[in-house]
């Protein structure tokens, strides 16, 4: 941490890509810088690979996921989502780094599809089980969707709470394991080694997905 702090402190690497003044859009910018700072011979930051975490809170919205006033509203939570990853995949353009970079989220869990409350200010959803995910870089085979889309009907085949009170808790079609699996075969990970660090991997019909060239 000292190191890294001195070297950006000696080299200054600045971007010309905007970034959005929100915190996420802080903290991908700092990422980026730090990225840029370890392709400077200079700055003596000796990391071949490196793994950062950046978090954004307030998507747990059991109340006003609709209202286009309050600042944690799922609405305006997105609007910073996707502002902040736009800015930070043009700046790994800018770097030229854009093939090496592959950006993703990751989430504890969906909400229902059937609402909690009702009135703007009140209406949210509750815990559920499946979640998207997004992913993002120049090595992402984009613009698709993985998976299978569920049938979004209360009580449908794809819905685990079926019986007198369903909430619409989709059941997912893929697995954790898989999308870690297949980051983590692109980051390096032998093939081999899937089953020491995903031990469950062997229960699905393939270990990883086709969303990374």
């Amino acid at each position: 941490a000292i190191q890294t702090d001195q070297a950006l402190s000696t080299v200054n690497p600045t971007l010309t890509t905007a970034f959005p003044n929100t915190s996420l859009g802080r903290q991908l910018q700092q990422v980026a810088r730090l990225i840029k700072a370890c392709t400077d011979p200079t700055a003596g930051i000796n990391m071949k690979r490196q793994i950062f975490f950046c978090q954004i809170g307030g998507f747990d919205t059991h109340s006003n996921q609709t209202s286009a006033t309050f600042t944690g509203g799922q609405g305006n939570l997105l609007t910073q989502l996707g502002q902040a990853m736009r800015a930070f995949y043009d700046a790994t353009v800018e770097l030229g780094l854009a093939n090496k970079i592959t950006t993703f989220t990751l989430s504890d869990f969906g909400r229902t599809l059937q609402p909690a409350g009702s009135g703007a200010a009140a209406v949210g959803t509750d815990h559920a089980w499946g979640n998207h995910h997004f992913i993002m870089g120049g090595a992402v085979n984009g613009q698709r969707l993985f998976g299978t889309y569920p049938t979004l009907a209360l009580g449908g085949p794809d819905d685990t709470d079926s019986g007198s009170n369903p909430r619409g808790r989709w059941i997912p079609t893929t697995s954790v394991e898989q999308y870690a699996a297949t980051l983590a075969t692109w980051y390096g990970l032998s093939s081999v080694d899937l089953p020491a660090v995903f031990p469950l991997i062997g229960r699905f019909s393939s270990p990883t997905l086709p969303f990374l060239v």
